[in-house]
């Protein structure tokens, strides 16, 4: 089903993405992340579901079917290295950021860090040429909010 996407997104020089295809990509993303540490959670669902529905102005309806898809789309991604620079090439490094953050919306959602989440974190912050210091005061805005 995503085949294309995926050979889009992974093209050496891709082209940006539509905003449809932007916020899959990224909620599969955030998607990856949540699976990461092999606990995921109903909390990593309902946040991921909130942060689609607040960022993206979509109804609980319209996020869950995006997360679905997101779901599906993570799963059939290559590696995280080839699939998180091909979302920094097509994606403005603004968004990156509010990704940082959505992403760490997920990993503190269970109230817990793990030390596979955060270090998954560390990567794809790098990964999507976001520094650490960007991504650490994102994470200090996340645990206050």
């Amino acid at each position: 089903m995503f085949a294309d996407f995926l050979k889009r997104l992974t093209q050496p020089e891709p082209a940006p993405l539509d905003d449809g295809d932007a916020r899959l990509a990224l909620t599969a993303l955030l998607v990856r992340v949540a699976r990461s540490d092999g606990d995921y959670s109903d909390r990593e669902i309902s946040r991921i579901d909130r942060i689609a529905a607040t960022r993206y102005g979509l109804s609980p309806f319209e996020a869950t079917a995006l997360r679905r898809d997101a779901e599906t789309l993570e799963s059939e991604a290559p590696d995280t290295v080839r699939f998180t620079r091909a979302i920094k090439d097509a994606v403005p490094y603004d968004h990156r950021i509010g990704v940082i953050e959505a992403l760490w919306q997920v990993v503190l959602a269970d109230g817990e860090r793990d030390e596979a989440e955060d270090a998954l974190l560390r990567l794809v912050s790098n990964l999507l040429g976001v520094s650490d210091v960007d991504s650490a005061l994102a994470r200090q805005r996340m645990e206050k909010g």
